[in-house]
């Protein structure tokens, strides 16, 4: 092969190469998009700038707890969008000052306006996002009894470790998510 042959046949591949790059690049975000959509966005950004949160914080715990699927039910009877107990949902109502036998946490609007609302008084309460996830996921009540704990919490409000694996992997997780809606969809 001459030495224009060569040259020529590298720049194809390069030129090849870089296409083929580009195309995975745009196709994996593509993907990505899919894995983690933006469903339900007028009311996730009416209610997180309402309660105080970012979008980002509320698309990731709804794509952990229910993965969007609004009709979701967990093993602890934990319903809709944000995953929300009757128990906490009836505390939930009282602190808005709703009492409407009528609301259901199955209708994605009032389920990210909830979950939206607990999310906000939990970060207000513990004022540490991997804390405020911890009673998301486990209660308010287990991780008091933890941030009392000193080799827990060393400072009293913040978890250094969460003891309950669980409830690790679920903030590990909803961080995760929080990075991939932050880096997927950032603006500009």
């Amino acid at each position: 092969m001459t030495p224009k042959g060569r040259i020529k046949t590298i720049l194809i591949f390069v030129v090849s190469a870089a296409v083929l790059f580009a195309a995975f690049c745009v196709s994996g975000k593509s993907i990505m998009k899919v894995l983690y959509p933006v469903k339900y966005s007028e009311y996730v950004e009416k209610y997180s700038k309402e309660y105080g949160i970012e979008k980002e914080l509320l698309y990731a715990v709804i794509k952990t707890e229910s993965s969007f699927n609004p009709d979701a039910v967990s093993d602890a009877d934990a319903a809709g969008l944000t995953q929300i107990t009757p128990e906490t949902f009836d505390w939930l109502k009282t602190k808005l000052g709703e009492e409407s036998e009528d609301l259901s946490l199955f209708d994605p609007e009032t389920s990210i306006k909830y979950g939206a609302f607990f999310l906000g008084y939990l970060m207000d309460e513990f004022e540490n996002t991997d804390t405020a996830l911890a009673a998301y996921h486990a209660g308010r009540g287990r991780v008091n009894e933890w941030l009392e704990d000193s080799n827990i919490s060393p400072d009293g409000k913040t978890l250094n470790n969460i003891p309950v694996a669980e409830t690790a992997h679920y903030v590990n997780k909803v961080n995760k998510a929080i990075n991939i809606y932050t880096n997927l969809y950032k603006e500009g």
